[in-house]
């Protein structure tokens, strides 16, 4: 007999409809799988650690999710992409460090359980995965009524990579005059939205008004996934020595570039070398934004920042854009002054 309750079911929860939700999703999940993943269904997400060719293990965790991006989806009734957001917040920052992303978890809270719309919301989570290369080995649905609105929900996850001990980036080997490279980013990507969301007065004048500098609705724009870059990264590190990696989420350049810069330095940032996104223009204009404060609260058009010996900066470069992006030099390593950890000039 299924486990069924009618008094649970009258008090807002429907396990059936877990039951459905999970159904749906399995075919999403079964794209992620990769050596070492176990079957889901247990109460515990299994992995066999490979650890060949690795001599000293170290694991690297990371845990984030999409925050009011979250709003975005809700007015436009999309819910397939949130889950890749939550997937490269997570796997961007592992990284950071050398390690290569191995399994992911998902969590989402929801006031309602919509099988349809959860399993819409897993297969953004298992397109991310798919991106990064991990598997996702497990996650939870939790239906809360009175707690979020029927038609809400928050989403969440958590990612372990590894890395060789030797091999982690660690800053240690900065040098006045190193490179700074830029990867773009895809948009706003997941960070600023509280912003963002009181500068368009989104939930009172909605997400379809059409802008021409950025070739679609405000909505669409704002929704376009945070690009994932493990697999770029991943081969560039086995090509070229990378002393630091910055991923410039929420803090923008001012507060996560200098995460990754040994005491005594700084970054200097070659303003007229970046390439910044439309949408930052048009949100700076709307809101009347002071420039520093762009800056300090939105990626301006680099999701990730990578340092690297000035002599094989155009080599790094070319590898990353062997392998899909778009990379470009923006700056370099100078000794610290009045305490800045960045100067954009």
């Amino acid at each position: 007999m299924k486990s069924f309750s009618d008094s649970y079911k009258a008090a807002g929860v429907d396990i059936t409809a877990g039951y459905e939700a999970v159904r749906l999703m399995k075919d999403h999940i079964k794209r992620t799988l990769i050596p070492g993943a176990g079957d889901i269904g247990g109460f515990g997400g299994l992995f066999e650690l490979d650890l060949t060719g690795i001599k000293k293990p170290v694991l690297v965790s990371g845990t984030d999710g999409v925050g009011t991006k979250l709003k975005i989806a809700f007015l436009m009734d999309k819910h397939d992409t949130v889950g890749i957001d939550c997937v490269a917040m997570c796997v961007n920052d592992i990284i950071c460090s050398g390690a290569k992303p191995l399994i992911f978890l998902d969590y989402i809270a929801l006031g309602k359980n919509i099988p349809e719309k959860v399993a819409s919301i897993v297969s953004g989570v298992a397109e991310g995965c798919v991106q990064a290369g991990c598997a996702l080995v497990g996650g939870e649905t939790a239906e809360m009524p009175g707690f979020y609105p029927e038609d809400e929900y928050d989403l969440a996850g958590f990612s372990v990579g590894v890395v060789d001990k030797d091999k982690i980036i660690d800053n240690k080997k900065i040098k006045k005059g190193d490179a700074v490279i830029a990867l773009p980013s895809s948009g706003v990507h997941s960070n600023g939205f509280s912003l963002v969301r009181k500068i368009f007065d989104v939930e009172h004048k909605g997400v379809d008004a059409y802008y021409a500098e950025l070739g679609m609705t405000l909505g669409e724009t704002l929704l376009t996934p945070t690009k994932i870059y493990v697999k770029p990264m991943l081969k560039l590190m086995e090509t070229v020595e990378v002393k630091a990696v910055s991923h410039i989420t929420g803090g923008g350049f001012y507060e996560n570039i200098p995460r990754s810069i040994p005491e005594g330095f700084a970054v200097k940032i070659d303003k007229k070398a970046l390439k910044i996104l439309p949408v930052f223009e048009l949100i700076q204009k709307a809101g009347n934004i002071d420039e520093r404060d762009m800056f300090n609260t939105f990626n301006m058009g680099v999701g990730m920042s990578v340092v690297v010996d000035s002599a094989i900066a155009d080599k790094a470069v070319s590898v990353l854009n062997e392998n899909g992006e778009k990379a470009y030099i923006c700056g370099e390593i100078i000794n610290q002054e009045n305490g800045e950890g960045v100067l954009i000039c």
